[in-house]
């Protein structure tokens, strides 16, 4: 058994009311077979040069053993620390392919100047820069935060008096900038499929480089998923990848477009971040679109039940039949890690078929960055906060949201614009290693606001959920919390600091969600983040 699914109560009904269609139409087949018009005519050029993926198990197999010769290279030079600068799925699929594997991974997705500092510096317990390799993965090598987290290790290594193109190993698109730069400075560069995107990319060069590197078994990974792909290939009811399609997009007009993703009694860790990336990124278009809630066992949304939120609970075992009675309208799921890469992408693009939109592209994602780097450009003066209690700067995108003058009052304002079946969307441009506990806002968020929750660190969550939030429905309330330090770092040849880009790309996104697409936005700037982040949960409550 690779992968197991049990539907049950409503759901059960939507899958079986889904599935004769699905099977008819030679759906999974014809993604097997690589078809691109299964999504249209407006799609078909997207998809014909983005379906790589179906090959990647074959295609990654001779990377194996390059993959473990530079290994032991690097070990035997005593180079042990393997930190990952990479965003969306170049870090994602990696993050959860490593935890699961129980292997030390640093990953490097932020801008956070203090973040940047700690993969830099390491610890007693890893090591430091003399014990570290960076493996730098970008498409296309124009990726800011992957970029200027490259600039800055090359000048530490140079300080160190080691030769950065010892230390460096770059994953890339063949032909991109960065694999022609990368080749001319003498770095190890490991090619990907060109015609994979970036969140299809679990089981390329993205997923199994810094995998295997930091000690994973990449031969098992590769034999789970290429068991998997029979499974997905056939059009029949009991095919689980249709199975999970149907249920995460059938419905019609009752479809529930909220997908709470909980992790419960398995032993992959982290895979509802990966999960969110992919399906959040690939249908939030057109006004359309699936959003994902990370979830946990307890969480406020799983006692109270909305009846737009589908529950998709990660169990050891599917068939175990004391779960059906406790988890009554749920989809179970169980199975290798690998299977679950390939029937969520599977499930995916099938659902994106469903829903009417192309799931290989990212239309919005380009808004954000594009203001950011025009604050980046300009560098206006900051826009003065609606009011500051006790050190806490409040900035909103209405002025009728801080009337209160009090952070509560303007939470509870902002919840007061959610749509009925909108949600809360909390995003922390902070350094996650100092602020950790951050992440336990959402559920007082979720249990304050009595609407679905989601989380994510910026700006990691801009090439995930990020595309949703504009091309998704419009019932979204945004809270961005940021912070106040007085620790930064230079972007060598860059004109602006780690500082300066992340206080950007949270400006920047604030302002195409509240004066592009209209959606309600509170900043809330944390000056002294340790002390403040107690006021902020109080504030919650």
């Amino acid at each position: 058994m690779s992968f197991e699914i049990h539907v049950s109560g409503h759901i059960k009904n939507v899958v079986e009311e889904t599935l004769p269609g699905l099977v008819a139409d030679l759906v999974a087949s014809g993604v097997t077979a690589g078809d691109p018009t299964l999504w249209g005519t407006q799609a078909e050029p997207e998809a014909s040069r983005r379906l790589g993926w179906l090959d990647a198990v074959t295609v990654s197999r001779p990377l194996v053993a390059e993959i473990e010769a530079l290994r032991a290279e690097l070990h035997a030079r005593g180079v042990t620390r393997v930190v990952l600068a990479g965003m969306g799925g170049s870090s994602l699929a990696p993050e959860v392919i490593t935890q699961t594997a129980g292997v030390p991974l640093i990953i490097l997705d932020s801008t956070a100047p203090g973040q940047v500092l700690d993969a830099i510096d390491g610890d007693a317990e890893s090591g430091g820069l003399d014990r570290t390799v960076l493996v730098v993965s970008s498409k296309s090598g124009s990726t800011i935060e992957t970029d200027s987290a490259k600039r800055a290790f090359e000048a530490a290594f140079r300080d160190l008096g080691i030769d950065p193109a010892e230390r460096i190993v770059v994953v890339t698109d063949p032909g991109s900038p960065l694999d022609q730069s990368a080749r001319a400075d003498g770095y190890r560069v490991f090619n990907a499929d060109p015609n994979v995107g970036g969140r299809y990319s679990a089981l390329t060069a993205f997923g199994l480089v810094p995998a295997g590197l930091a000690g994973v078994d990449l031969g098992e990974l590769l034999d789970e998923a290429d068991a998997t792909l029979l499974e997905v290939a056939i059009d029949s009811p009991s095919n689980p990848s249709l199975v999970l399609a149907a249920a995460i997009a059938g419905g019609g007009d009752a479809r529930r477009d909220k997908l709470g993703l909980i992790t419960d009694g398995t032993h992959i860790v982290g895979l509802p971040d990966w999960i969110e990336q992919l399906v959040a990124e690939s249908t939030g278009k057109e006004g359309t679109g699936i959003l994902p809630v990370v979830l946990l066992p307890v969480s406020p949304e799983v006692e109270s039940k909305p009846d737009d939120l589908q529950i998709v609970r990660f169990v050891d075992d599917a068939n175990k039949f004391h779960l059906f009675e406790h988890h009554e309208g749920e989809v179970l799921v169980s199975g290798s890690l690998a299977a679950q890469f390939i029937v969520w992408e599977y499930a995916t693009v099938i659902a994106g078929r469903m829903l009417g939109i192309n799931p290989f592209d990212q239309p919005d994602v380009e808004s954000a960055k594009e203001a950011a780097r025009g604050l980046l450009d300009d560098r206006p003066a900051p826009t003065p906060p609606a009011f500051t209690a006790e050190g806490v700067e409040v900035r909103v995108s209405d002025p009728a949201l801080a009337e209160s003058g009090t952070v509560a009052g303007v939470l509870e304002a902002l919840w007061a614009r959610i749509p009925a079946h909108g949600y809360v969307s909390i995003q922390a441009y902070v350094d996650r290693i100092e602020l950790p506990q951050l992440d336990g806002l959402r559920e007082l968020v979720a249990a304050d606001s009595g609407r679905p929750t989601t989380f994510g660190w910026g700006p990691r969550f801009l090439h995930s959920t990020g595309q949703y939030h504009k091309g998704g429905p419009a019932d979204g309330v945004f809270l961005q919390i940021t912070e106040a330090t007085d620790v930064d770092l230079e972007i060598p040849g860059r004109p602006f600091t780690f500082g300066q880009l992340i206080e950007a790309q949270a400006a920047g996104d604030a302002k195409v969600l509240a004066e592009g697409h209209g959606r309600p936005v509170v900043t809330i700037t944390l000056t002294d983040p340790q002390t403040e982040v107690l006021g902020l949960f109080e504030a919650a409550q």
